[in-house]
Formats: C-alpha cells, sequence, structure tokens
C-alpha cells in the first residue's frame, strides 16, 4: 500500500516537473521571439540592449569614466585570479602515490 502511494506521488512529481518545464519553455521562447521582434529580428540589437538593462555595458561620457570602469574589472580579474590559482597549482603539483603490484 505504502510503496504504492510512493510510486504514485513520484509519477505525480514526475508530471508536475514536466509540465513546469514545459510552461517555463513556452514562455521564455515567446519572450526571446517578443524582444527580437522589438528589435527588428537583429540578434546582436537585441543583445545590446539587453546587457544595457541589466547595467553590464553602458555608456561612458568621459575617457576618465571609461579608464574607470576598465580599471575595476581589472581588478575583479586579478582577485579571481588570485582566489583560483592556489587551488589550480595543488591539483596540478599533487603527489603521486606509488601502489605497488601484488605479486
Amino acid at each position: 500500500m505504502t510503496q504504492a502511494r510512493t510510486k504514485n506521488g513520484l509519477r505525480l512529481l514526475w508530471h508536475a516537473t514536466i509540465l513546469c518545464g514545459t510552461i517555463f519553455g513556452i514562455w521564455s521562447t515567446a519572450a526571446l521571439l517578443s524582444g527580437l521582434a522589438q528589435a527588428n529580428w537583429q540578434f546582436s540589437e537585441f543583445l545590446r540592449q539587453y546587457l544595457i538593462a541589466i547595467g553590464v555595458m553602458r555608456e561612458f561620457h568621459t575617457f576618465v569614466d571609461f579608464y574607470t570602469h576598465i580599471k575595476g574589472v581589472e581588478y575583479i580579474i586579478c582577485l579571481l585570479f588570485l582566489g583560483i590559482f592556489p587551488a589550480f597549482y595543488t591539483l596540478v603539483n599533487n603527489a603521486k602515490q606509488h601502489v605497488e603490484a601484488a605479486s
């Protein structure tokens, strides 16, 4: 009785997951096509408008604004490198263990 109930619950969960995935897929496809239609079916213009909307890309009015932005990005890249490099170094220079074959 309990096993049949669990099986029916898993089947219901599976169908609900498929339904939610289908609804999300239809919604995202409609949003993409709507955005492309507003951008006159130019993907690069659509991407540019998206990047401006989320704040990744912006217009700089002076050279100092542009240089300050580039310097900030450079600092972020340096911090990522300094954080990831020690882990990469230990992974690459991992001491090999020698295992003797059984005779």
